[in-house]
């Protein structure tokens, strides 16, 4: 068997080979990929976000767990969990792998890695095409784990079909949250560490914030809408977890059921289309520019000689 074939089979080494492929950007791992992209389209794209220090790994871990149910050899749960770049290797600081030691032993569950690599928004630039790969192999279920960058993980809401955003007491981070947009983009709230003094008020703080943008949105569509629900647990003891995981099943069940499914699908692939094209006319314009004129034209903008807007357009017309 070739490489994709041995991955579309479940063998874990050449999944992990193929998403190292696609990660550099090498030809045989974009090959594969198109090769296996019409398997593709039948995962659960779970989104799990928010700032550091409130949790994410430790209730991934947990919920890894508790998607795939009892221990088995079929692909249950695939895990991409985002992790700032190293300033040495350049990869992933792997942060995550530590904290998810209790799924290294289950054969259902991956893990993968991935560097930001200087990419913004939380996420890497490839974590598009590595769940894209992971879904076209069989894993029903796919937690995306953004880095923990705050206010700019905004991004996850258009790769994820369901956007899991948590919260904890203490961080401060509840006003921030509102501002940054980070409660728009959620289909579920977790006030994860709810064993914690301050729970309850940060979920007060949160529901009410929530019943504010519900009015201010009243009266815009008479489509059917998904309420975002508030839960407590505590990833650290396995409390409120089972009632999470039933949570995003459910709102998998409003996905199919009110046409979501199929528009956040198109949405996903139209945000990644569009950006390979963009790179793609960027990488070709770059090979044909004359160098030398090029750093001129820079020159002139730094000596403020010439607008970047002006000298852009003097340049397209060249």
């Amino acid at each position: 068997m070739n490489l994709e074939e041995k991955a579309a089979s479940g063998d874990r080494l050449s999944i992990a080979r193929l998403l190292t492929m696609i990660e550099s950007g090498t030809p045989r791992g974009l090959d594969a990929l198109d090769v296996l992209y019409s398997k593709s389209g039948r995962a659960h794209l779970i989104g799990i976000t928010g700032p550091s220090g409130s949790g994410k790994s430790t209730l991934v871990n947990r919920l890894a767990l508790e998607l795939a149910g009892k221990p088995s050899d079929d692909l249950n749960v695939a895990i991409i969990a985002i992790d700032p770049t190293s300033p040495f290797s350049g990869g992933a600081l792997l942060g995550d792998r530590v904290r998810m030691r209790d799924l290294a032993d289950r054969r259902d569950i991956f893990i993968r890695s991935m560097a930001t690599r200087g990419a913004l928004g939380g996420l890497a630039r490839t974590a598009s095409e590595a769940a894209m790969l992971l879904d076209a192999v069989g894993f029903p279920y796919i937690l995306i784990e953004t880095v923990g960058a705050g206010q700019s993980e905004v991004d996850i809401a258009r790769l994820a079909h369901t956007t899991v955003v948590i919260e904890a007491p203490g961080l401060g981070d509840d006003v921030q949250a509102g501002k940054a947009g980070i409660l728009e983009i959620a289909d579920i709230l977790v006030v994860n560490k709810s064993d914690k003094h301050g729970a309850d008020a940060a979920e007060h703080s949160l529901a009410v914030m929530l019943e504010i943008g519900e009015e201010l949105r009243t009266g815009y569509s008479t489509k059917p809408r998904w309420k975002t629900p508030i839960l407590m647990a505590s990833a650290l003891n396995g409390e409120g977890i089972t009632e999470l995981a039933d949570v995003i099943r459910s709102h998998r069940s409003f996905l199919d059921e009110s046409g979501e499914w199929k528009k956040r699908g198109e949405a996903r692939v139209r945000e990644l289309f569009e950006r390979l094209l963009r790179e793609k006319l960027f990488n070709d314009w770059t090979a044909k520019i004359n160098q030398d004129d090029y750093e001129a034209l820079i020159d002139r903008i730094s000596k403020c000689e010439i607008s970047p807007r002006k000298a852009l357009a003097d340049y397209l017309k060249s």
